[in-house]
């Protein structure tokens, strides 16, 4: 016999799931934003001391997939309408935009357009240090939990699927 959730736990579970991802994507956003400032200048070293590789470039990304058609640029507001569901804007850095949604009403996406490629590799960095899945894109990310969804994702919007390891 399995234990099934009812309704109003479920909708406190996923408002707590919620609450973690945006908090994370704030810390985030404000790592980033002090990043892209120039206000951490000590920062870059210090994280390359212990391994993070922001003062030098991981030369391969940690590639999963092949892209299944080219994943062109795309703004937050394109990707959500492409994978259909409403976003959920939850920030806009000097060099990013970040939204979340959820368009299957069971998988939590967040996604991030982004000004530069090297700002998106930084973000990525960063980002990939707490795990998750990743699709992507050129100057575009998407991050989930489910690597099996962000493959279907793959396939409708090209990209690559990348996943991140926690340290």
């Amino acid at each position: 016999m399995t234990f099934e959730p009812g309704p109003e736990a479920r909708r406190r579970l996923y408002a707590a799931s919620v609450g973690v991802m945006v908090c994370a994507t704030l810390g985030l956003v404000a790592v980033l934003a002090l990043l892209v400032s120039g206000a951490g200048q000590a920062a870059p070293a210090r994280a390359a001391a212990h391994g993070h590789g922001l003062a030098q470039q991981d030369p391969a990304p940690k590639q999963q997939n092949s892209p299944k058609k080219p994943a062109t640029a795309m703004t937050v507001q394109q990707l959500a309408a492409a994978i259909g569901c409403t976003p959920l804007l939850a920030g806009k850095a000097a060099d990013f935009r970040q939204a979340s949604c959820t368009p299957d009403g069971t998988q939590q996406i967040v996604l991030v357009d982004f000004d530069t490629v090297e700002g998106q590799r930084t973000w990525l960095d960063l980002s990939q240090d707490y795990g998750g899945v990743y699709l992507v894109g050129e100057r575009w990310a998407l991050s989930g939990n489910s690597k099996k969804y962000m493959e279907e994702l793959s396939g409708k919007l090209g990209g690559d699927v990348e996943e991140g390891d926690i340290h």
